[in-house]
């Protein structure tokens, strides 16, 4: 007598939350690494979709924020500029920010804006700020190569130290993804934080040397200045890319130490919340 052959049915695939550091699987996140890069190039898109101008506003967004801090701060309040033209001072602080701001922004409130996603479908919900962190980064190139040309019209040569700006960029974007885990997971559950957002933005750009340098600060409380982690970030920026800028040490040590806390809690607490994420969102 011969069995008869066990019928297989499609395998059951179990999601259960998990919990503590264990919750960061790098190897998950990877394997939805084309569902990343198709949210990032979606939100490219849409945030230029039916504008007259299209990605234009890459360009002049951060052109307009360097004239008129150039013409308020630099001719008209005196801000000094560390020996350099202040439209170069500034872009290359407003650079950085104007990626910041965005990147935070729009991951902030991303959680919330994919709902119906977030809802029906499973993935790893870390995908969705990251995705948004990502997408800015094509702005930042952008604004890069303007910076390219400031300093080719200002006959500015940035020197060996430029070799370190990808260090600076790395943290720019630490930055983003820590401030954008943290807002949209509060976000989800707080919806009082997508109204809170601009308001945090616009008062952080003032606690941030964006048109002034951190000399400004005493230098018995520059480190503690660090404690903004965009500091360092900005500070940064500017040592590697102007010629004769004091190298900011103990800031963006002090901003590399707070961004590193700012992610490693922010994933921690995005992980613990992700668990009912669809049943408030």
């Amino acid at each position: 007598m011969v069995d008869a052959p066990k019928s297989t049915g499609p395998a059951t695939t179990v999601i259960q939350p998990s919990s503590g550091w264990r919750a960061l699987d790098i190897r998950e996140l990877w394997r939805y690494r084309e569902l990343m890069y198709f949210l990032a190039w979606r939100d490219v898109k849409v945030r230029y979709k039916q504008t007259a101008l299209g990605a234009a506003w890459a360009i002049l967004q951060p052109l307009l924020a360097m004239a008129i801090f150039s013409i308020f701060f630099g001719r008209f309040a005196h801000i000094p500029s560390q020996g350099v033209p202040y439209p170069l001072f500034a872009f290359a602080g407003v650079l950085p920010w104007t990626y910041f701001a965005n990147a935070a922004t729009i991951s902030g409130g991303s959680l919330v804006a994919n709902t119906n996603l977030v809802s029906k479908v499973y993935f790893p919900r870390l995908v969705v700020p990251l995705a948004a962190v990502l997408a800015g980064l094509i702005d930042l190139a952008i604004g890069f190569g303007l910076l390219i040309l400031l300093l080719i019209g200002f006959r500015t040569v940035p020197g060996p130290l430029v070799l370190l700006l990808p260090v600076f960029v790395v943290l720019a974007i630490l930055t983003a993804m820590a401030v954008g885990i943290w807002l949209s997971a509060l976000d989800v559950q707080y919806r009082d934080v997508q109204y809170a957002i601009p308001f945090l933005i616009q008062v952080w750009l003032f606690a941030t040397p964006v048109v002034y340098p951190a000399s400004l600060v005493p230098a018995q409380y520059r480190a503690l200045f660090g404690l903004n982690p965009m500091a360092g970030v900005v500070e940064g920026f500017r040592w590697v890319l102007l010629p004769d800028q004091q190298p900011p040490t103990a800031l963006m040590l002090v901003s590399a130490a707070v961004v590193v806390l700012l992610l490693s809690t922010g994933i921690l607490y995005f992980r613990r919340m992700e668990r009912i994420f669809a049943d408030v969102i």
